[in-house]
This record gives structure tokens, sequence and C-alpha cells, in this order.
């Protein structure tokens, strides 16, 4: 146990756990939620959802992973053999993630440089899918890599295998004491000059002026515990992944609040931003700023470019500090995903992080070339939205129901958890992991699954979706089911599940 890498401090952790929590999602997901789900009324479920549901999973998550001490797959092969396949599952899940996510930290990248220029011009949109990622006509054509795309990920790469390569304190830990203080003080900055222009007010008042007879809608409260549940990287092995990391003496619950609360301010504070932004937006063009509200790729790389150009000065710098905030969000986040499965591969081949990173980061890199090319951006919204919706969410389904009412765990883990921390957890924390949690996810699960049935994502032809979204969401279930049955298995898991693996 003295070999396996730790956090060089509780703060290293948090900062680590923040950090992969805050990614893409809190800038440019949140905000557009909130307010298309009752503004500030949508804030009454949000909270209620972090309570009984953020909290509560990333509790259980430390728990799980700071009691066995190893990766996804090793901690539930310790819990139950027959249960290992879930943590590779969980493993292939981030693997998957970890070959797009690099391509919009690129796009970021390559705007932090454009907008010095706003080398977009006055169309941004047309700049985006012509002139930067020169989208191919058809769903599915490759039509050949893009050089302002490619070489930008190879920068993304260097840099995040860089840091694993140093390990888990000299390099996660000490990336992520940079990049988390830089990405507050950097995305302060852009609330502090947003707030300050012509219809900012106009914009925080469609943020957070509250419509209450939306939170009688059940749909509401679903996208409130959705926006939990994506935003908290829970459900696909990092908690478990960074938790293992601890040292013996560690408040897991006192831990898990700061990391959820602290998630939560964050996008709080992007809501702040990007809304001050909509408004002034709105303002300039005369129109309401219902018509200006945007999210995902479409916020970030047409609409906030808009934005720029029409701002009265320092364009350029507002338009660095934003996608260099998209930079630091989506490196943390990279960073931590990429873990998951490094962890893993050490404990599955007893090999060396150094091989580990190599061979698992390796693999990726080849893999994210692939988004890249002209047809990048469609094979990304496609696999983005498959992996998430059949594979993040069904996975987290299936480990509170493994965990709840199979493995019979919350009562040890709650007492692992008691025995460490100031903050005792009640009844509460085990009806909301076995009942309000399950059920919630459960509906998600039904939900997502009748509407893909029904309809086509996107409006995608029905073939490129079942190449490039069904299969890999499917085939993330079939990788975890090979790994936990591989021959490999006897001689390096099952030895890591009684010592663990040094770096």
């Amino acid at each position: 146990m003295n070999n396996r890498p730790q956090w060089g401090s509780r703060a290293g952790f948090i900062m680590a756990a923040v950090g992969s929590a805050v990614g893409l999602g809190n800038i440019w997901r949140f905000p557009a939620t909130a307010y298309e789900n009752g503004g500030g009324a949508f804030f009454l479920p949000y909270l209620f959802a972090l309570l009984t549901a953020g909290i509560p999973l990333l509790v259980m998550e430390f728990a799980l992973g700071h009691k066995y001490r190893g990766s996804s797959p090793v901690t539930f092969s310790k819990i139950s053999k027959g249960k290992e396949w879930l943590g590779w599952w969980q493993l292939a899940i981030a693997f998957v993630i970890s070959c797009y996510y690099p391509a919009i930290v690129a796009w970021a990248s390559s705007y932090s440089i454009f907008s010095f220029k706003q080398t977009w011009g006055d169309d941004p949109e047309g700049f985006l899918y012509n002139d930067y990622l020169k989208l191919a006509e058809t769903p599915g054509d490759f039509g050949g890599l893009v050089p302002g795309v490619l070489i930008p990920i190879i920068i993304v790469w260097v840099i995040t295998l860089g840091v694993m390569f140093a390990g888990v304190k000299k390099g996660i830990e000490a990336a992520n004491k940079i990049f988390i203080p830089l990405l507050v003080v950097m995305f302060t900055i852009i609330v502090v000059r947003a707030i300050t222009l012509d219809g900012a007010l106009q914009g925080l008042d469609a943020f957070f002026k509250p419509d209450w007879s939306k939170v009688l809608d059940g749909k509401v409260w679903v996208a409130a515990y959705g926006q939990i549940f994506f935003s908290l990287s829970i459900g696909f092995a990092i908690m478990i992944t960074y938790s293992s990391y601890l040292p013996k003496k560690s408040d897991l619950t006192n831990n898990a609040f700061i990391t959820g609360f602290g998630n939560s301010a964050f996008e709080v504070l992007a809501g702040i931003g990007v809304f001050s932004a909509l408004g002034f937006m709105a303002t300039q063009q005369g129109v309401p700023v219902s018509e200006v509200v945007s999210s995902g790729v479409g916020l970030a790389f047409v609409v906030f470019p808009q934005i720029i150009n029409e701002f009265p000065a320092f364009n350029g710098l507002f338009g660095f500090l934003f996608f260099g905030s998209l930079i630091l969000a989506g490196m943390t986040s990279l960073i931590s995903i990429i873990e998951t499965y490094v962890a893993g591969i050490q404990e599955k081949f007893n090999v060396s992080r150094t091989k580990a990173v190599a061979y698992g980061g390796g693999l990726a890199f080849v893999a994210s070339l692939l988004f890249a090319t002209k047809g990048g951006l469609y094979f990304l919204d496609s696999v983005d939205y498959f992996i998430n919706t059949f594979g993040i969410t069904l996975a987290g389904f299936i480990e509170v129901v493994a965990i709840a009412w199979f493995a019979k765990e919350l009562k040890n883990l709650q007492k692992h958890a008691d025995d460490l921390s100031d903050i005792k957890l009640g009844a509460w924390w085990r009806i909301c992991l076995s009942v309000i949690t399950p059920v919630v996810l459960g509906y998600m699960m039904f939900d997502n699954l009748k509407t893909n049935l029904t309809s086509e994502y996107g409006d995608y032809p029905r073939e490129f979706l079942f190449n490039w979204g069904w299969t890999v969401a499917l085939g993330a279930i079939f990788v975890g089911v090979l790994f936990s049955i591989s021959k490999k298995k006897n001689n390096a898991l099952a030895a890591s599940a009684n010592k663990e693996v040094s770096r």
C-alpha cells in the first residue's frame, strides 16, 4: 500500500477533483440549461439534485476508491468478482471521451490566437464550418486531415501526456495547482468585464429571473439531475481512481461537499459571465436575449466570436481570456479522464506507469486523429451524444444499483466514510442512493431510449448514427466484458487486489 502514488496534500486532491468536475460543460452547457428550465427557479431543483444525488454519489465514489485502493476494475472486483466488467466498461467510456475531447481543446487553442485579430471576420459561423473545420458536406465522409486542427491536437496531446508521464503528485497535482487558480482568475476577469457592458443587466435578468411555473414540470427536475450528474465527473471511474490516491486518513465527506459546491459555484460564475455577454450582444443587435441564447459548440465558436467583434475595446484580450478558460477547463478534465485507464492498464497488465501512459495515451492519440478530419465535427457530435447518453448515464445507473441493491455495500461505505469524516452520514445518504438516484437515472435512461428509438438524433442518417453512435456506445460494454474475462487477469489484476501497484 505504501508504494501506491498519493496526493501531496489535501488541497492538491481537491483541486484535481474540482478540475475534473469543472469542464467545458460548466461554461457552455449550464447557462443555457438553467435559462431554458426556469431561470432563477431552476436553482431550486438544481440544489436539490446536488444534495440528493451529486454529493451522495461523490461520497460513495470517494469511499469506494479510498477503501479498496485501486482503479475502477480493481474496486469492483474486490466487491464481487462478477462486477469487474463494470469497472472496465467505465474505463472504455473514459477512453472514448479522451479520443474526441482533445479536438475541442484544440479548437479553443486555435481560437485563442484567432481572437487577437478576429480572424473569423464578420461571419464566425461560416468561418468555423468552412474555413477552419473545412467541414465535409456529408456526415460519414472523412475528407482528409485538416492541418489547422491536427497541429493543435498534437500540441494538446504532447502537454497532456507530459503531465501523465510525470505521475500523480508531480504531474496531475502540480498541473491542477496551476491550471485551476489560473482558470478562476481568468474567468473572473471575464465576468467583471462582462457585467460592465451595455445590456449586461438585461442578460442577467434573463438568466436569474425565476419562472416558478417550470418547477412543477418533471422535465425540469430531470434536467437538473442530468446537469449535476454530467458535471461532477461521476459514473465513469474518475472519482474512484482519484480517491484511491488519498492517504489513509482523509475526510471523504467534507472533500465531497467542497468538490460539489466548488463545481456549482463555478457554474453560477459561468452563467453570470455568459449571460452578461449575451445581454450585451442582444442590446447591440436590438433583439431580445432569447434570440441570442445558445449552448455547446455554437455558443463558444459562433456566438462568442460575434460578441468579441462588437466589443468596445480590448477585443483580442477578452477573446484570449475566454478561449484560454476553455483550454484550462478542458485540460484538467482530459487529464482526469486519461488517468482512469492509465491506472487500469497498470493493474491489469502489471506494467510501469510510463508504459501504461504510452500504450493507453498513444492509442487514444491515434484514435483522436479521426476528429482532425473534415468530417471530424460530425463524428464528434454523434460519439459524444451516444457515449454520454448510453454510456455515462447507463453506467452510473448500473453502478448505483449494483452497490446499493445487489452488493448492499452502502452501510459498509457509510461506516468507512464516517470513521474518517467530521460530517457524519445519516439515513438520508442511503435513501438518496438506494431510491432517489436510481429512480431518476432509470427514468432518464427510459426517456433517452424512447427518444432515440422513435427519432434520429440531429437529423443524421440512420446508418451514420448506427456506425458512429450506437456501435461506439455498445462497443464500450463489449470491451468491458472482454477485458474482465481476459486471461491476463489472474497474474495481474488479481495480484493488485492484494497489494498496491507501484508507479
